[in-house]
């Protein structure tokens, strides 16, 4: 009998959890229950943007793995990652294939958002990346509210639940970053937290898909600046998604709470997260003193 050596990489047991859940596209999408006259044509368009956006799994985990080379285990992980990312592009292009296969996207409308991303920090792209998971998991359970079409609600639906384990999964690796690293990694997490978490206060959509990530590419090195409707998500998530004050504070919820829970500490605002940061700032410049107690 075959079983795991003792190791304290967390990629055997993350596989092992993963597995155990992954879905299945030909037995667990009830395809059989579409019923075409509850998809609008502005729902169909928006569901293949989703789907070229879900492509950018692939540019993604080259960053990861290019960035990562000193890292195997997450870098394993990452093909349980990608391969999960990929089947959520692929379920939406064959929602499409089936039901409006007009708007199926064309491989180089895929290809388009598939370029090089600047090298960065290890630490602060694990973060962001967590960040990330958590508000798609709540962008997908709005648009699984939104949508009429009993199908593709059932597919954002697992949509979103996929990104929950993942982020939960990147959690596990900030976890032991902080082991590893310690005020480094909490410096890290900290300064891309109080961004991660202060959306309302800027223009554009807080995440990975929607920040710049190559200079020389500027102002065409974001995910969202390559679709085929560059202003799509904007509209998605103000006009027909209508993601609001009430969903930000879920998320930015989630991203303290999580913090909170990683670092042993208490935060109740984005502004006490902040102060926390600077604190850390301090303590790793030289002769700086550790942050106090909370």
């Amino acid at each position: 009998m075959f079983g795991y050596m003792r190791t304290d990489m967390l990629y055997p047991e993350l596989f092992k959890q993963l597995e155990s859940v992954r879905w299945d596209m030909d037995k667990d999408i009830p395809w059989d229950r579409f019923d075409a006259s509850l998809l609008s044509e502005e729902q169909a368009q928006t569901i293949k943007m989703n789907a070229i956006t879900e492509w950018a799994a692939l540019p993604a985990t080259e960053m990861f793995l290019r960035d990562n080379r000193n890292d195997s285990d997450f870098s394993a992980f990452m093909s349980i990652w990608f391969f999960e990312e990929q089947k959520h592009s692929l379920v939406l292009m064959e929602y499409l294939r089936r039901f409006r296969p007009d708007l199926v996207p064309t491989e180089e409308e895929l290809h388009q958002i598939r370029f090089e991303f600047d090298p960065a920090p290890a630490l602060e792209t694990l973060m962001l990346h967590f960040c990330g998971e958590i508000r798609l998991n709540h962008w997908y359970r709005r648009a699984a509210e939104w949508h009429t079409e009993p199908v593709i609600r059932h597919i954002y639906q697992t949509l979103s639940q996929d990104e929950a384990r993942h982020g939960g999964a990147y959690l596990r690796y900030m976890k032991r970053a902080i082991g590893k690293f310690g005020v480094e990694a909490q410096a890290a997490f900290a300064k891309v937290g109080v961004l991660m978490a202060s959306a309302r206060r800027t223009a554009q959509a807080l995440h990975p898909t929607n920040l710049h990530v190559n200079k020389a590419l500027f102002p065409r090195d974001t995910i969202q600046s390559r679709l085929p409707n560059p202003e799509w998500l904007e509209h998605w998530l103000d006009q027909q998604i209508r993601f609001d004050a009430v969903w930000e504070n879920k998320v930015v919820d989630r991203i303290l709470h999580n913090l909170s829970l990683l670092m042993d500490r208490s935060f109740k605002s984005v502004q006490e997260l902040n102060r926390y940061r600077k604190e850390l700032q301090a303590s790793l410049a030289p002769g700086g003193a550790a942050p106090s107690a909370a």
